[in-house]
Parts: C-alpha cells; structure tokens; sequence
C-alpha cells in the first residue's frame, strides 16, 4: 500500500473512477440485452424506443471514456442493423 499522501489521494481516486467505470458499463450492457430480448419480441414501437435508448446510452460511455468511440459507432451499428431487419421481416 502506498504510504505517500498523494499516492494514497490517487488510490482512493482511482477506486471511485473504477466504480463509476464499472456502473457505466453495466448500464450500457444491459441495455443492449434489453434491446436484444426486445428485438426478438417483434414490437415496432418498442424497438424504436429501445434502439434510441441504448444508442444514447453507448455515445455517453464514449463521452465519459469508458469505450473508444469507433467501438460504440461499431455496436450501435451492428445494433440499428439488427433492429432494421427484424423490422423489415415484421413487415
């Protein structure tokens, strides 16, 4: 353990960014299974609401600097595409 005040006031810092990090994270997966069960689900309006939900959840972790911005513009891609065609097939 760091014995030095400024290493101790780092440490502490870093335990509270690692808890945010983590929560923001979290936040962010669970919304793409959301998106995911409700995609399977086939409800147009749901889907639009979740897709708009998640992607504002994925370009705020990038904004917070939890993910790197070409890996969120991937998974909201990949995503959007996912919501489209299950739209499409549902008609």
């Amino acid at each position: 353990m760091a014995t030095h005040k400024s290493a101790v006031k780092r440490h502490r810092q870093s335990l509270q960014r690692r808890k945010r990090n983590k929560a923001l994270s979290s936040r962010m997966k669970t919304a793409v299974k959301t998106l995911k069960k409700t995609v399977e689900t086939k409800d147009r309006e749901k889907i639009h609401q979740n897709l708009a939900h998640t992607t504002s959840i994925i370009a705020k972790t990038v904004t917070k600097g939890i993910i790197h911005k070409k890996t969120a513009a991937r998974k909201i891609s990949r995503l959007t595409k996912r919501a489209n065609a299950a739209l499409q097939a549902n008609g």
